[in-house]
């Protein structure tokens, strides 16, 4: 079969869908993954993967109608060229558009992957109800086709159904987020030394950075020798962002270390004890979090959707409130003060990643309802939990 998925960005193809691709190689199906941008070093191991390449222009965070037209368009010449006979869609734009295009100019069984319903369905937005309308009314006549939405927490599709994205006849599935490769993300000692927290993530306000540090002066004024590292990016051109000053001003008073954005995270995660996301934007499942829990690091983080949905607390992490500084500033000195139990969740944490959130048991949960594993395929079927399926019109 020829498969083509769509995406807002080329590295999202590989870092995020890279494996589902590479399954679907080996199934014998010909892929075509799409995105606005053309990175080489995505193309290269696009290409090194036997997958064909096509730009689909896209004003990613824009709201001109007329530039979403041309998103429409482009979707539209590629339904025709292609001919696809099944099209997969992530983030909002390809999801919208794409499922227009496909239920219109293509035949093909189209699915859609929501991997978080963004700004948008926060309380950050509910100044902006005509926004949220006006979102809510895309989406639906973007998924009002789909064969199955596969959502990544419990909490989402119940937004979904209370603002009609999706009906009760709907196919809708929980699936454990996109995964994590257990192999590249291996299991790592705990690291000698002072304890060391870590918080990854794009350098904004609901993603809790603040919170991150005044709980790291909190917990500094006693204990000094704590290091706080953020590992991010400054983000001067987003409304709700922190830039390289304020950077510079938290690193100066001896707050935070700095690291620079990277590639290749693996490292940072086995410096630190434990990770942290006080984020308070409606995630859907992060990465970040099924990564450190593959590392084996427990992980402080909000109880919020998305967030809250790999952590059992006092088990494998601690959830704290949303906008908390003191909250999360506690429940690092929890941690602190019992290294036994840090030790514990920390072997907790590397269980639940290879026990649910394995890339293969999530891939193949996905190509049994897409239809795409062939029947000599070698790989047994994994039984997902009863916790993570939604059933139809529940």
């Amino acid at each position: 079969m020829k498969v083509v998925i769509l995406s807002s960005l080329s590295w999202s193809l590989v870092n995020f869908r890279g494996a589902l691709i590479a399954r679907m190689i080996e199934e014998g199906h010909e892929v075509v993954a799409c995105a606005p941008d053309e990175e080489p070093e995505v193309l290269a191991r696009l290409a090194g993967m036997g997958v064909r390449f096509r730009r689909t222009p896209m004003a990613r965070a824009g709201t001109n109608p007329l530039h979403d037209l041309r998103t429409l368009l482009h979707y539209r010449r590629l339904m025709r060229a292609e001919r696809p006979d099944v099209v997969i869609a992530y983030t909002q734009k390809p999801i919208i558009y794409g499922g227009l295009a496909a239920r219109l100019w293509s035949r093909a069984r189209y699915f859609a992957i929501m991997s978080g319903l963004g700004y948008v369905f926060s309380e950050e937005a509910d100044g902006r109800r005509w926004l949220r309308a006006v979102v809510s009314r895309l989406y639906r006549i973007g998924v009002s086709r789909a064969r199955c939405i596969f959502v990544f927490n419990g909490d989402d599709h119940r937004l979904m159904r209370e603002s009609g994205i999706v009906s009760p006849a709907q196919r809708v599935m929980q699936v454990p987020g996109s995964g994590i490769d257990i192999r590249h993300f291996a299991e790592r000692p705990l690291p000698e030394g002072p304890f060391t927290f870590l918080m990854m993530g794009r350098l904004m306000r609901d993603k809790g950075v603040g919170e991150y540090v005044e709980a790291a002066r909190i917990v500094r004024a006693s204990r000094p020798e704590v290091r706080f590292l953020l590992l991010t990016r400054p983000e001067a051109e987003n409304p709700t962002g922190y830039t390289a000053a304020d950077l510079e001003q938290w690193r100066q008073a001896g707050l935070i270390e700095f690291l620079p954005e990277t590639r290749d995270v693996r490292p940072f995660i086995a410096a630190a004890h434990a990770f942290v996301l006080p984020s308070f934007y409606r995630e859907g499942l992060p990465r970040t979090i099924l990564e450190a829990l593959a590392t084996g690091r427990p992980v402080i983080t909000t109880d919020m959707p998305g967030c809250r949905e790999p952590i059992r607390h006092g088990v494998n992490g601690l959830l704290v409130p949303p906008r908390d500084g003191p909250a999360l500033a506690a429940a690092m000195e929890r941690m602190i003060a019992q290294p036994e139990r840090a030790a514990a969740m920390a072997a907790a944490a590397r269980r639940t990643a290879v026990d649910i959130y394995d890339v293969d048991k999530v891939n193949a949960m996905l190509l049994d309802v897409m239809q795409l594993r062939g029947a000599a395929s070698a790989t047994p079927v994994p039984a997902p939990p009863p916790a993570l399926l939604v059933p139809e019109g529940a």
